[in-house]
C-alpha cells in the first residue's frame, strides 16, 4: 500500500487500509451475483462505514448496469476511485476479484487435469443442468425488471431467436446495438431535462479504445494463443451489457460453439461451480481461459487464466473511469435514457438464447430435465442460497 501510496497522509493511509479490508470482506462472504452484491454495499458501505450515501450508491450502480462490463466490480471499483483515485481503485478491483478468480483457476486446473487422465466429469453432472437453471431464473428475473412495454417484448424475441439461430460470438454486439438504437429513436417519451455543457476528458477512453484496437492487432499478427485469448476477453468485456447471464452466451457461442475449446459439459460444469462462490460471477472467465489453454501444461493454464481475467475486467475498469467523470450531463439526454431499454430487452434475449442452446441436449433425458425444473423451483420458491443448492449437487454426484 505505502508504495502504490507514497503520497498520502498516514491518517488517510489507514482509512484506506480499511476500506480494502472492507472490500476484502464482502469479497469472501457475498454469494449470489450483482443483486446480494449491492444489498451487501449498502449494508457495509452506507450503514456501517458511511463511505458514501444511499442515494450516491444507487445513482453509483445505475451508471454501471448501463455501461459494459461486471456491474457490481464497476460499482466497488468507481468507489475506491471516488474515496481514492485511480490507485486506490486498482487495489480495490484486484482484492475483490482476487478470491474468486483463485477458486474458478484452481477449478479449471482440476478439470483440466481430469480430462487428460481419462476421468469422468461425473460427479458434476447434477451441476450443469442447475447451471441452466440458475441461467432461466436469472434471465426471467431480469426480463421482469427491464421489459416494461410490447416493443421492449418484440426486441427481446428477435434477439433471442436471432441469436440462436444464428451461434456466432460477432451476433453478440450487433444485437445489443441494434437494441439500443431501436428504442433511442423513441427519445420523445423521455422526460426533458436542463442540459449543461458535457465536459469530457478522454484518456481512459483513449486507453480502453488503444487496448482494444491493439489487442486484436497483435493476436492477428502473432496468433499467439494468450494474445487471442486476452484480445477475445477484452472484446466480450467491452460489449457484455446485463452483467453475468449476459456474458455466459457470448462465452458459449465464442469458446464452445466457435472455437471448441471447452465442451459444452465442462462449460456447464464451470457456470455452475460460478454460482456457488463469492465474489464476481465474471471470474468464471478465468475458468474459461484456464481450460483454453491446459495443453500448456499448469504453467500455461495459469497464463490462461491471468490473460483471460485482465481481459474480462479492465473493459469495465476504464469505461466506468471515462464516464463517471461527465455521467450527471450525459445522463440528461433523452436519447442516451431511451437506448438503455433496448440495450436492456436484448440482453435479455441473448440469456433466454443461451439457456435454450444449453438445455437443447438435455431435453431427451429425464433426470437432466428434472433437475432445470427443480433447481427452478427452488430459486423460485424457497430462499436457499444457491451455493448451498450447488454444494449438494457436488456431494450427490459424488456419492452417486
Amino acid at each position: 500500500m505505502i508504495n502504490y501510496l507514497p503520497h498520502l497522509k498516514p491518517v488517510r493511509k489507514i482509512r484506506y487500509i480499511i476500506f480494502l479490508k472492507d472490500v476484502l470482506i464482502l469479497a469472501l462472504t457475498t454469494f449470489g451475483g450483482p443483486q446480494v452484491h449491492l444489498a451487501m454495499m449498502l449494508d457495509w458501505f452506507v450503514e456501517k462505514r458511511g463511505y458514501l450515501t444511499e442515494e450516491e450508491l444507487m445513482e453509483l450502480n445505475a451508471l454501471c448496469q448501463i455501461l459494459p462490463g461486471p456491474t457490481s466490480t464497476q460499482t466497488v471499483t468507481a468507489l475506491g476511485f471516488k474515496i481514492g483515485g485511480p490507485n486506490l481503485a486498482y487495489l480495490t478491483l484486484l482484492i475483490w476479484c482476487l478470491p474468486a478468480v483463485a477458486i474458478m483457476t484452481a477449478f479449471g486446473m482440476m478439470v483440466g487435469y481430469l480430462q487428460e487422465e481419462h476421468q469422468s466429469l461425473r460427479f458434476a453432472r447434477f451441476i450443469q443442468p442447475m447451471a441452466v437453471g440458475f441461467l432461466i431464473v436469472a434471465g426471467y428475473r431480469i426480463a421482469r425488471k427491464v421489459i416494461k412495454t410490447q416493443s421492449g417484448l418484440v426486441l427481446g424475441i428477435l434477439a433471442a431467436l436471432t441469436a440462436y439461430a444464428f451461434r456466432s460470438p460477432y451476433v453478440t454486439p450487433v444485437v445489443i446495438l441494434a437494441g439500443g438504437l431501436t428504442t433511442a429513436l423513441t427519445y420523445e417519451k423521455q422526460t426533458v431535462m436542463e442540459k449543461k455543457p458535457i465536459r469530457i476528458e478522454w484518456a481512459n477512453f483513449f486507453l480502453w479504445l488503444g487496448v482494444l484496437v491493439g489487442a486484436a492487432v497483435l493476436g492477428a499478427v502473432t496468433q499467439l494463443l494468450p494474445v487471442r485469448l486476452f484480445e477475445n476477453f477484452y472484446r466480450n468485456g467491452s460489449l457484455v451489457f446485463g452483467g453475468g447471464q449476459v456474458l455466459t452466451p457470448m462465452l458459449y457461442n465464442e469458446f464452445v460453439a466457435f472455437k471448441h475449446y471447452l465442451t459444452r459439459e465442462e462449460f456447464l460444469s464451470g457456470l455452475g461451480m460460478a454460482q456457488a462462490i463469492p465474489g464476481p460471477v465474471f471470474a468464471f472467465a478465468s475458468y474459461v481461459g484456464a481450460l483454453s489453454m491446459r495443453s500448456d501444461g499448469a504453467y500455461g493454464q495459469l497464463i490462461g487464466s491471468a490473460v483471460s481475467t485482465a481481459g474480462i475486467f479492465l473493459p469495465g475498469t476504464f469505461l466506468i473511469f471515462f464516464v463517471y467523470r461527465f455521467w450527471n450531463q450525459l445522463k440528461r439526454y433523452r436519447a442516451v435514457r431511451a437506448s438503455l431499454d433496448g440495450i436492456n430487452a436484448a440482453s435479455t434475449g441473448l440469456t433466454a438464447a443461451a439457456a435454450l442452446a444449453l438445455f437443447e441436449p438435455m431435453a431427451s433425458n429425464w433426470p437432466m430435465v428434472a433437475t432445470v425444473l427443480g433447481t427452478i423451483l427452488v430459486l423460485e420458491l424457497t430462499k436457499l442460497p444457491p451455493f448451498l443448492l450447488i454444494m449438494g449437487g457436488l456431494v450427490i454426484g459424488v456419492l452417486l
